[in-house]
């Protein structure tokens, strides 16, 4: 009885939790479609789309986004989703060709809690400099800020504040070995934004936004384009 009662705990305790991010996904779904209204948007690249549906959170805000004609992904995982005209199975993180970018460029490039899941810095960059490529009018890439109170991919408070090593090894100390792991877990400060963002100042102008939980700063939303001559 005592493990049936933990059981749906657990469970009714991630419903929870996944309801409460939906309601924020749709409120930042908000947000982005007020956001590019000004640009006339057609068509839209999803960058790190999941597959997985089961939960109430999941693509909740490419599924809100308004006026689109064409939905494109790329992923490291197969998309089978309907919505998409155009599915790319490859790491946002690989090099992309020429044709490549010709293929899937579009008017707006978004990313959603993606960035803080492909690993080192380096990776995060690389990232970037991929979602520049592929963006035509406007990107919008969307991470957890690291210095929220709660990490909602653990669901543990303050941990993730301290020092990635001692971090890693108390994750692991709880049996959460996937998140102890950089390649699956790297949180973003908005400094840390603001540093990957700034090796592009030359190809770019963006801002950081603000989605607020409790009062505190939960979410940074970047908005950006290209400058000009960059806008190939």
């Amino acid at each position: 009885m005592k493990t049936i009662n933990y059981k749906i705990y657990v469970k009714n305790h991630y419903n929870f939790i996944d309801n409460f991010i939906k309601k924020k996904r749709l409120e930042i779904a908000h947000f982005v479609n007020k956001k590019i209204k000004e640009y006339k948007i057609k068509e839209v690249l999803d960058i790190g789309t999941t597959n997985d549906e089961s939960f109430k959170s999941s693509n909740v805000i490419i599924n809100n986004l308004k006026n689109i004609n064409k939905y494109k992904s790329i992923s490291d995982q197969i998309i089978t989703l309907k919505l998409f005209s155009k599915k790319y199975n490859k790491s946002i993180t690989s090099k992309f060709s020429n044709k490549e970018i010709k293929y899937l460029s579009s008017d707006l490039v978004i990313s959603n809690a993606t960035i803080e899941h492909v690993g080192s810095k380096k990776n995060q960059t690389q990232m970037l400099k991929n979602v520049i490529s592929l963006t035509k009018k406007i990107f919008i890439i969307i991470t957890p800020n690291k210095y929220y109170p709660i990490d909602f991919h653990t669901k543990i408070p303050f941990f993730h504040w301290l020092p990635k090593k001692i971090f890693r090894k108390l994750l692991k100390a709880v049996n959460l070995d996937f998140f102890s792991l950089e390649k699956n877990l790297n949180l973003l400060s908005e400094n840390d934004l603001i540093m990957i963002l700034n090796n592009f100042n030359k190809q770019i102008v963006y801002k950081i936004h603000y989605i607020k939980l409790l009062g505190l700063i939960s979410n940074l939303i970047v908005v950006g384009t290209k400058i000009k001559k960059y806008n190939k």
